[in-house]
C-alpha cells in the first residue's frame, strides 16, 4: 500500500486522487502500525503502544511497512519549504533593518543604546514562542497540519505587513514602539507553529533511508528566506542611502510581505495532511461525539504538555540544549552578523550584507549534500562535525573579520558557514526523530520554541550587550564557542536515528520491492 502526499479529493486535473480515495476504511490504520483486523475500538490500538509497536515484534509483516509515493512526498517537501521561505523571509527582514529600526524607533540614546532597544523588540517576539507552539501544535492534531500551517503564514504576513504601516517615533512618540512591540509579538506567536510542524511533516512524510536530505530542504528554505530579506534590504539601502531608508524606504520589505504571505497561504493549502492525520480522520467505529470528545481531551495544551514533561523530560532537555547551541551559531552568523559588520567594525551595511548573502548562496549549494552526508554516515557525525567547528573556527574567524577587507570578512564567515550547514543539513531530521509519533508535534514545537525563545532570539542582545560591557570585539567568538561546547555534550549524549523508523512507526521505504526484501529480512525463521 503506498501513502504519500495525496492530492485533494474530487480533483479533475489528473492529480493523484486522496488516499481516502483508494484507500479501504478498515485498512486505514496499516501504515503505522500492526494490521487492523477489524475496526471497532478494541483492536484499533494506538499505533505507539506497546501492543502495536512494530519494533517489539518479531518482524515487520508486508503490511506493517509504509511504501512512499516519491513524487507526492517531492511536492509536500517543496510546498513547505516554500512556504518556510516565506515566513523567514518576514522574519528576517527585521533583523537586517535592526539599525534603521533603531533610529526611526528609538531616536534617543546612542548607537549602541538604539541598537540594543532594536534587538531586544527583536528578542520580545521570542518571548510568546513557545505559547505558539503550545497552541499550535494541539490545533494541528485537532484541525489539520495543512490548515495550521496556512494559519501561521497568514498571522505572520499580518504581523510583518503591520509593522510596515506603524508611525514612527517623530510622528506618535511612546505609542510608535509599543505598536512595534505588539506586531512583534505577532509574529513570535505565529512562528511557534512553524517549525515543529514543518519538521514533523516532512519527516513523517520522508522515507526512512532519505529523511535527512529530505529534511534539509526545509532549512534551504530558510537560508532562501534569509537570502531574500537581506537582498532585498541591501538593494533599498543601495539605492536610497541612509537617509532614504530611515524617511521611508524601511517599509517596503515589511509590506511586500502581503503578497509574499498570499503565495505562501496558497502553497500551505494546497498541501495534504499527512497520513497520521488522515488515519484520525478515516478511523471508524467511533460516534462523532465519542471523537470529539477525544481529540479535545487529547488536545489540551495542559494534557499536552503534561504527557511531553512526565513521559518525555530527557529528549526534551536535550532538544532544548542542542537548539539552543544551534540557534545560538545560527543567529551570530544571520542575523547579528550584518550589525556587528556596520556598528562595531563601521563596514558599508551595503557590504556587508552582500558578504553574508554570498555566504548563504553558498550554504544553499550544500546544504542538501549535508543532508545526503547524514543518511549515508549517521547524523551524529554531521552534528558533531558542526559543533566541533564552532568550538575552535569562531575565534580565528573572527580575527579575520576585524582585520577587514574583502577577502578576510569573507573568510572568516566562510569558516562558520561551513560549520553552520553541518547542522542546518541534519537538524530537521534529527529533532523529529527525539520523540515518538504520538507527542512528536507537540513535544518538538515547546522544546524547540522553549530553547529558540531563551537563546536564539536572544543572540544578538546578548553579544551587543557583552560587546558593551567589556569592550571586546570578540565577545561573538566566545560566546558562540561556550554555545558549541553545549552542544558537542548534547550530540553525544543522543542516539543514532539515521536509516531508522521514527519512533512509533512503522519502516517506511520508497519501492515496494524494497518493503517485500524488509519483510523478508527482518521475518522470523520459522516464517521464510
Amino acid at each position: 500500500m503506498k501513502t504519500g502526499t495525496p492530492a485533494d479529493p474530487g480533483n479533475s486535473r489528473g492529480r493523484e486522487p486522496s488516499v481516502r480515495a483508494r484507500v479501504p476504511r478498515p485498512s486505514a490504520y496499516a501504515p503505522f502500525g500492526k494490521d487492523v483486523v477489524t475496526s471497532s475500538p478494541e483492536n484499533a490500538q494506538a499505533p505507539d503502544s506497546p501492543a502495536t509497536g512494530w519494533r517489539r515484534s518479531p518482524g515487520p509483516r508486508r503490511c506493517d511497512i509504509t511504501v512512499t509515493d516519491g513524487a507526492a512526498v517531492r511536492r509536500a517537501v517543496k510546498a513547505a519549504a516554500l512556504g518556510n521561505a516565506m515566513e523567514w523571509f518576514d522574519f528576517g527582514i527585521y533583523a537586517y533593518l535592526a539599525g534603521t529600526l533603531g533610529r526611526v524607533f528609538f531616536p534617543s540614546g546612542s548607537d549602541t543604546a538604539r541598537l540594543l532597544s532594536s534587538f531586544a523588540a527583536f528578542a520580545v517576539a521570542f518571548l510568546v514562542r513557545p505559547m505558539g507552539g503550545m497552541v499550535f501544535g494541539p490545533m494541528g492534531d485537532r484541525i489539520g497540519r495543512k490548515k495550521v500551517l496556512a494559519l501561521t503564514m497568514i498571522l505572520m504576513a499580518t504581523g510583518t505587513c503591520a509593522i510596515g504601516l506603524v508611525p514612527g517615533y517623530a510622528a506618535i512618540g511612546f505609542w510608535s514602539p509599543v505598536l512595534l512591540v505588539v506586531f512583534r509579538l505577532l509574529q513570535g506567536f505565529s512562528t511557534g507553529g512553524e517549525y515543529g510542524g514543518a519538521a514533523t511533516f516532512i519527516a513523517e512524510y520522508a522515507p526512512d533511508k532519505r529523511r535527512g536530505y529530505f529534511g534539509s530542504f526545509l532549512e534551504l528554505g530558510t537560508l532562501a528566506g534569509y537570502a531574500a530579506a537581506a537582498l532585498l534590504v541591501t538593494g533599498l539601502t543601495a539605492w536610497l542611502g541612509e537617509s532614504g531608508m530611515d524617511a521611508w524606504g524601511w517599509r517596503v520589505p515589511f509590506l511586500a510581505a502581503a503578497p509574499l504571505g498570499m503565495i505562501g497561504i496558497y502553497l500551505r493549502l494546497r498541501l495534504d495532511d499527512t497520513p497520521a492525520y488522515l488515519r484520525l480522520e478515516n478511523t471508524t467505529g467511533r460516534t462523532a461525539k465519542e471523537a470529539k470528545a477525544q481529540d479535545t481531551a487529547e488536545s489540551t495544551t495542559r494534557g499536552a504538555l503534561g504527557t511531553v514533561l512526565r513521559a518525555h523530560w530527557r529528549p526534551l532537555v536535550l532538544c532544548v540544549v542542542l537548539v539552543g547551541a544551534y540557534n545560538i551559531t545560527d543567529y551570530m552568523l544571520l542575523s547579528y552578523m550584518p550589525a556587528y559588520l556596520s556598528d562595531e567594525l563601521g563596514y558599508n551595511v551595503t557590504h556587508g550584507l552582500l558578504i553574508l548573502v554570498a555566504t548563504m548562496v553558498l550554504l544553499m549549494l550544500v546544504v542538501n549534500q549535508a543532508g545526503r552526508l547524514s543518511d549515508r554516515f549517521g547524523r551524529k557525525p554531521l552534528l558533531t562535525a558542526g559543533m566541533l567547528g564552532f568550538l575552535v573556527l569562531p575565534a580565528p574567524a573572527f580575527v579575520l573579520v576585524r582585520r577587514g577587507g574583502l577577502l578576510a570578512v569573507s573568510g572568516g564567515m566562510l569558516m562558520l558557514g561551513m560549520s553552520l550547514v553541518c547542522l542546518l543539513g541534519t537538524m530537521s531530521a534529527a529533532l523529529p526523530a527525539m520523540f515518538p509519533t504520538r507527542v512528536r508535534y507537540g513535544a518538538l514545537s515547546v522544546g524547540y520554541n522553549v530553547s529558540a525563545s531563551l537563546f536564539g532570539g536572544t543572540t544578538p542582545l546578548v553579544i551587543t550587550a557583552l560587546i558593551g560591557a567589556t569592550g571586546s570585539g570578540m565577545m561573538p567568538a566566545y560566546y558562540t564557542m561556550a554555545a558549541a561546547g553545549a552542544g558537542v555534550v548534547a550530540v553525544s549524549l543522543m542516539k543514532e536515528t539515521a536509516r531508522l523508523p521514527l519512533e512509533g512507526s512503522p519502516p517506511s521505504v520508497q519501492t515496494e520491492e524494497e518493503a517485500a526484501a524488509l519483510a523478508r529480512a527482518r521475518a522470523p525463521a520459522r516464517d521464510r
